[in-house]
């Protein structure tokens, strides 16, 4: 849907833009064009992260996902910057953007239509738990930020003339600083995940709470988690009593794991390492 949307905004634009002399929608189209790539990236990265383990990938290929997040972020501090620049370099040459009222009109429909794409998108990514979907809704808000600006321009022309036309590139400027912090957290998250850092402590306490509650389990340790494309590995060493059979050690670590999944349905993979208590 998203990359429907987007070419439809990027030719409908451009073809304006080109038209009526509008540097401002010309730029926004093309800032739509970028939409277009992070979608294309999108629906690439969620057809390999499908695929299951294999020789080369033992644990899968989830991780795809979080370098596509990483991608994107990075693009929607680039769009930012394009932004920023082109307010800037109109703002400084004086440029005015186009009079009449169907460049705006046209901005107009790429703000409702982005806004509604960034939320519906959002839903699925915050559903889903998808950090590279979630990435994509706020790239679909950077375009609409941008529309936003160039609504705003050509609205002032439109109404009070060329005067006014220094609304576009002050909206643009100040939504371009938005867009760079919303760009610089998906980078950052996503760079998090790609090191292994562990989810919040809120998290890691309530999954070692449901170890230690389990019956047989004395104590545990080398507790460890990660995130991986929004979901949560981990692995526990717990203790059992030492004259267990084998069976009944991996009875326990069965409730261990089956525990926690059920607990947290974003847990994926729980390795459970079974060990005689020391002090029993």
């Amino acid at each position: 849907m998203g990359l429907v949307i987007n070419v439809a905004l990027t030719v409908g634009k451009v073809l304006i833009g080109l038209t009526f002399g509008s540097a401002t929608l010309l730029a926004d189209g093309i800032h739509s064009g970028g939409d277009m790539v992070s979608d294309i990236a999108l629906l690439a990265g969620l057809n390999v992260s499908r695929k299951g383990a294999d020789v080369g990938h033992p644990y899968g290929h989830r991780r795809v996902q979080t370098l596509v997040a990483l991608f994107i972020g990075l693009l929607v501090i680039a769009s930012a910057g394009g932004v920023v620049y082109t307010a800037a370099h109109t703002w400084v040459l004086g440029t005015q953007v186009a009079y009449g009222w169907i460049p705006f009109i046209a901005a107009l429909v790429s703000v409702v239509s982005k806004e509604a794409l960034f939320r519906a998108t959002r839903r699925v990514g915050r559903r889903t738990g998808d950090m590279a979907v979630l990435a994509n809704a706020w790239h679909h808000r950077s375009d609409a930020f941008s529309s936003v600006a160039a609504a705003i321009g050509m609205f002032g022309v439109a109404v009070g003339g060329a005067k006014w036309g220094f609304l576009d590139s002050v909206t643009a400027i100040a939504l371009g600083g938005v867009l760079v912090t919303m760009g610089a957290k998906l980078t950052f998250t996503a760079a998090q995940e790609l090191i292994d850092r562990a989810p919040d402590t809120e998290i890691l306490d309530n999954i070692g709470a449901i170890v230690a509650r389990t019956e047989g389990v004395r104590t545990y340790h080398a507790f460890r988690m990660r995130q991986s494309a929004g979901k949560l590995e981990m692995d526990v060493h717990i203790q059992v009593d030492p004259t267990l059979s084998v069976g009944e050690g991996h009875d326990i670590a069965t409730e261990v794991r089956r525990r926690i999944m059920e607990a947290d349905p974003s847990v994926t993979t729980v390795l459970v390492h079974v060990e005689p208590a020391e002090d029993w």
